[in-house]
C-alpha cells in the first residue's frame, strides 16, 4: 500500500554558487548544522528524478515564465536504489512550496514511466489518483531524467534543510531509470553549484548569517527546466555516471 506524507507549505530559496563559495560555505554549514543522516561517507548522496509534463510542455513553460502557481510531477530514487521509490507532486503557491510524496514499488514506477497507468484508475491514494487523472486528461508523460549529487544539512528549529547540489546531468530521452549505467550528459559547467535553503516559517538568524553577500540576490533556478532546455540543443556528449 502506498504511504503518503502530509504536505506542508515551506519556503524554498535557491542561489548559484561559485566553487570557492561552495568550499567556504560547506565548512561553515558542517560546523553549525547536522549532516543529513542518509548521506554516504563523503557526506553526499546521488539523486535521480524523472519528470513528467503534458503534451503542451506546460510545466516547463510555466516555470520559464515565472507563473506564480504551478505544479509538476516526478518519480525519484536515491543512489539508484529501488528500495525507496517516490512519486512526488511539487506545487508552487506564490512564495511557498508544497511537496506531496507517496512511496511506490518499482514495478508500478516502470509502468508509469512508459505510460501504462490504467492500474491507477481505482487507487484510493489521492496523489496517485490525481496523477492518473492528469495522465488521462492532459496526456502527462515522462520527459526528462535529472541526475545530481547532493550534500544536505539540517537544523530542527524551523525545520531547516540546506542543500548543496553539484554535477547536474541529464539523460535525454532515457527511460532506463533504474540503471546505474545510464548514459547522461552534463548540463551546467563543471563548477555549477546550487544552494537551496528550505524552512517552514522563519530562517534562524545565526543560520542566515552563514551566507556571504555574494550569493545574493536570490535566483530562479530549476534543475528540471535546465535539463529540459538541453533537449532543444544537441548535447556535447554522453557519459556513464554512477
Amino acid at each position: 500500500m502506498a504511504e503518503t506524507t502530509k504536505p506542508r507549505l515551506r519556503h524554498e530559496l535557491k542561489y548559484p554558487l561559485t566553487l570557492l563559495e561552495y568550499e567556504v560555505l560547506r565548512k561553515k554549514l558542517a560546523a553549525v548544522l547536522q549532516p543529513d543522516p542518509h548521506a554516504g561517507p563523503d557526506g553526499s548522496y546521488h539523486i535521480r528524478s524523472l519528470y513528467f509534463d503534458d503534451f503542451k510542455n506546460s510545466a516547463f513553460f510555466e516555470k520559464q515564465a515565472g507563473v506564480a502557481r504551478r505544479k509538476k510531477y516526478r518519480i525519484r530514487i536515491y543512489n539508484c536504489n529501488d528500495n525507496c521509490v517516490k512519486l512526488e507532486r511539487k506545487t508552487k503557491l506564490d512564495q511557498y512550496i508544497r511537496k506531496e510524496t507517496t512511496c511506490i514499488i518499482r514495478e508500478d514506477a516502470e509502468n508509469m514511466i512508459v505510460g501504462n497507468v490504467s492500474f491507477l484508475s481505482g487507487s484510493k491514494n489521492p496523489l496517485l489518483r490525481d496523477f492518473y487523472l492528469e495522465c488521462r486528461s492532459s496526456l502527462l508523460r515522462s520527459v526528462v531524467m535529472v541526475d545530481y549529487l547532493r550534500e544536505a544539512y539540517v537544523y530542527p528549529v524551523g525545520n531547516v534543510r540546506i542543500t548543496l547540489d553539484t554535477q547536474l546531468h541529464t539523460g535525454l530521452g532515457c527511460v532506463d531509470f533504474f540503471c546505474k549505467e545510464s548514459c547522461t550528459a552534463g548540463v551546467v559547467a563543471e563548477d555549477g553549484i546550487t544552494l537551496e535553503v528550505k524552512f517552514d516559517e522563519v530562517l534562524p538568524l545565526h543560520i542566515r548569517g552563514l551566507f556571504p553577500d555574494t550569493v545574493r540576490p536570490r535566483c530562479s533556478l530549476g534543475k528540471f527546466a535546465a535539463c529540459k532546455e538541453s533537449a532543444f540543443s544537441a548535447p556535447s556528449g554522453f557519459v556513464k555516471r554512477f
